[in-house]
């Protein structure tokens, strides 16, 4: 019963998830309380993985202005297995099984009980951060003027500055002050066998607390149930004989990349 108002997917419909909303009206909806604002907008993750998702976007919208945000790719594979540790979405705790397990669950095999052959596609670690040809896919679609990209070490950086920068790529006033909060990004669950049970309920569950419950006291008992079931706690670092390989093969990934964006990014496979 996760939330999905702030990551719907209601684009890249060759990339399924079951809880991705897909129905227009519940997609319009999430928007119903935009007023007079100059711009709305929504978050969704895999619209830069998604092969269709760009033209789908400019289709329904063609004044749409898109915002990519890339990481270094190897942090990137290490942050997702753990999100979908999390998530209940990973049975491999360890990030290297998890890593030599790709081949047999591309084709079906060793899937967490959570996961569908429809949705192994997650699981593709190596895959999601191939990000040259899906910038590419937005840049010939909508063109360098209407897609921002944002460099994640740069927003570590200086947050206020690519904040202000992103502002006026929305042509936007640039002086508008919003409040940046910490998030605790070490996050563990306590017990996995529950956290899938909060994360992916049955059905018949979700249609009773439908009934019984509004959608916002649902949600509120929802996050609430999910943070007694998380630890906050550091996450060990990644075999430093692992990092060294999965920079390599990256490597010329991320000079394509470079390239294409007319800046060095190959310190992310040097560090």
């Amino acid at each position: 019963m996760p939330r999905t108002d702030r990551e719907p997917h209601f684009f890249g419909t060759d990339v399924y998830r079951r809880t991705y909303i897909r129905d227009e009206q519940a997609y319009l909806s999430l928007f119903a309380e935009a007023k007079d604002e100059k711009r709305v907008g929504e978050k969704s993750t895999r619209y830069l993985y998604s092969k269709l998702a760009a033209a789908e976007i400019k289709e329904y919208q063609p004044s749409a202005s898109i915002i990519i945000m890339l990481r270094n790719p190897v942090d990137h594979l290490y942050s997702m297995h753990k999100q979908h540790i999390y998530r209940g979405r990973e049975n491999l705790v360890d990030f290297e099984a998890a890593l030599e397990a790709e081949e047999d669950r591309r084709r079906g095999l060793r899937l967490p009980d959570s996961i569908s052959l429809r949705e192994a596609w997650m699981l593709n670690y190596r895959e999601i951060p191939r990000y040259t040809h899906q910038v590419q896919r937005y840049l010939d679609v909508f063109g360098w003027r209407n897609v921002h990209i944002i460099i994640f070490d740069d927003f570590i950086r200086d947050l206020s500055g690519v904040y202000r920068d992103t502002l006026r790529f929305l042509r936007v006033h640039p002086d508008f002050q919003a409040e940046f909060r910490k998030i605790r990004p070490s996050m563990r669950v306590r017990s996995r066998t529950v956290q899938n049970l909060l994360m992916d309920p049955p059905q018949f569950v979700r249609s009773i607390m439908k009934v019984l419950m509004p959608f916002k006291l649902r949600d509120r008992m929802l996050k609430g149930l999910i943070h007694l079931n998380t630890n906050y706690a550091p996450r060990p670092p990644m075999k430093p004989e692992l990092r060294r390989q999965l920079q390599e093969e990256f490597l010329p990934e991320v000079e394509q990349l470079s390239r294409l964006l007319g800046r060095d990014l190959t310190r992310w496979c040097k560090s």
